[in-house]
């Protein structure tokens, strides 16, 4: 069986036309898998985090208790601001702050951590 009688850099042309198709679509499903609702497990996990090491300063869920009077923001509108995305709590999370005792993390307790508090989103 023979090519039809193009030149080969039309050839060329089209073979790098469905790559960049390919490559657009993984990017878009790879986009799209961030999107994916965290196991309920990760978020569970991501309480009792925030029950043991932050409910002393912050209002970890709907109720707005805490222990303490403090100014630190309760987590519901932590998980509302418009600038908190997965990436921003994990690097704040990551990073010491003044005005926040040194908890060190694993990045797996991160991760569960950061689903908890954007389990509180509202949509």
């Amino acid at each position: 069986m023979s090519l039809p009688n193009l030149h080969r850099n039309t050839w060329l042309h089209v073979g790098a036309a469905i790559l960049l198709a390919l490559g657009a679509m993984l990017l878009i499903r790879l986009h799209n898998a961030s999107g994916v609702t965290p196991a309920a497990d990760s978020v569970q996990a991501g309480r009792k985090l925030a029950e043991a090491w932050c409910s002393t300063c912050h209002a970890i869920d709907t109720s707005g208790a805490r222990t303490q009077t403090t100014t630190a923001p309760d987590f519901v509108a932590v998980a509302n601001m418009p600038s908190t995305t997965e990436l921003s709590l994990k690097v704040f999370l990551q990073s010491s702050h003044p005005t926040m005792p040194n908890v060190i993390l694993t990045a797996e307790q991160r991760g569960d951590l950061v689903n908890y508090i954007l389990s509180l989103r509202r949509i």
